[in-house]
């Protein structure tokens, strides 16, 4: 029996008993040597139940509060409660402020019961590393996840970046993203009257309205966002054609970089990537990361841009 079946299980006696237990019975019942049950006692007490000692006859709840008392949590094996304390960790890691009000209280109980394990300092040393994350607002992200689950529109104030202009729009949410260590919207536009993809740090505020959201067919969404490579929304256009040199294939054999790639291995060691794409931008700066290990085969507009982006980063670095 793990140590949390055993609190349970002692919780379990002393509610149902009226006369103190002594140490013989419950070290019967729960089947452990004294120094166990001094520990499950001890971890009762820190979660707060009325746990009281009668001199020479054992230990009972208190009378006033018998009955009334409930451990707090769900009843989890210690392995469900690792993994729970793991995963309130990690959403801290992910975004510290992402459902903080409605979760507290929910979060305040698993971290009770985290403090108890006996290895839980140890949980700290799994760690989340954030590469380029950008700031959101936690009231507008909650507004945004609420309507999206809840199938109500939207209405936001949007900092488009590559415009540099504001513009207020009424959206109905499909999806909620994370890509890359930033949030990400997608949505039908009614003033556009099509889908369009939002990144959550340039919304400047979101406002939930009363109207029913309107749904887009999951073959829809899938052929708009799913088809292309990257966060650029829009169907696939064409394909790249990418050669990584012996040394940096073996890395990139095992890569996930599309959910329509496909790739096989050259006689002479490299190995060749196929991704589909509809804007190269994001693309680009992928491939870029792996120079002078890559070369863009195909198509050729692909490849011009690729070597137009390599000259100029030497012109600019020029000795």
């Amino acid at each position: 029996m793990s140590h949390w079946n055993k609190v349970y299980e002692l919780h379990r006696i002393l509610s149902e008993r009226t006369q103190p237990v002594s140490q013989a019975t419950l070290l019967q019942e729960l089947d452990c040597a004294p120094a166990t049950l001094k520990r499950v006692l001890q971890t009762l007490r820190d979660l707060s139940a009325p746990v009281d000692n009668v001199r020479g006859l054992g230990w009972r709840y208190g009378e006033d509060v018998r009955g009334r008392f409930e451990l707090p949590g769900l009843w989890l094996s210690n392995e469900e409660l690792h993994a729970l304390a793991l995963l309130d960790q990690l959403l801290d890691q992910i975004d510290p402020g992402l459902l903080r009000r409605p979760l507290a209280p929910v979060r305040a109980r698993i971290r009770q019961m985290k403090a108890l394990l006996p290895d839980a300092q140890a949980l700290g040393r799994l760690k989340l590393l954030p590469q380029g994350r950008r700031e959101v607002r936690p009231a507008t992200l909650g507004t945004i996840a609420r309507a999206t689950v809840a199938r109500r529109r939207l209405r936001i104030d949007y900092h488009s970046r590559s415009k540099d202009e504001h513009t207020a729009r009424e959206v109905s949410p499909q999806h909620l993203a994370r890509y890359r260590d930033n949030w990400y919207l997608d949505a039908w536009c009614h003033q556009r009257g099509a889908l369009r993809r939002f990144a959550i740090d340039r919304v400047h505020g979101a406002e939930q309205l009363g109207e029913v959201a309107h749904d887009v067919p999951p073959e829809t969404l899938q052929a708009h966002l799913g088809s292309a490579y990257g966060i650029f929304a829009g169907p696939a256009a064409a394909t790249a054609i990418l050669h990584f040199s012996p040394d940096r294939a073996r890395w990139i054999a095992d890569e996930h970089w599309h959910d329509d790639q496909h790739g096989r291995w050259l006689d002479d060691g490299r190995y060749e990537l196929h991704v589909p794409y509809s804007d190269p931008t994001e693309l680009l700066m992928d491939v870029l990361r792996h120079v002078p290990d890559v070369e863009v085969i195909a198509p050729q507009d692909l490849r011009s841009a690729f070597v137009q982006r390599l000259r100029a980063g030497l012109e600019r670095h020029a000795l």
